[in-house]
């Protein structure tokens, strides 16, 4: 092992430790999601599964 692939693996265990309390202080003060927000995400997401399916059925 180098000492570029040593120097990486410690940014990337800085950046983790850096990034985990904000990231967890924003989870917990996110606003909650309403049935008409998340109605909003799964129609959508539907639509790209069935396009997908009509997709490989053709196929």
């Amino acid at each position: 092992m180098d000492w570029l692939k040593i120097g990486s693996a410690l940014f990337m265990l800085a950046m983790v430790i850096y990034l985990f309390p904000r990231a967890k202080h924003a989870v917990q003060n996110s606003p909650k999601g309403s049935l008409k927000d998340w109605m909003g995400y799964v129609l959508p997401m539907a639509a790209v599964v069935l396009f997908i399916i009509v997709l490989i059925a053709l196929v």
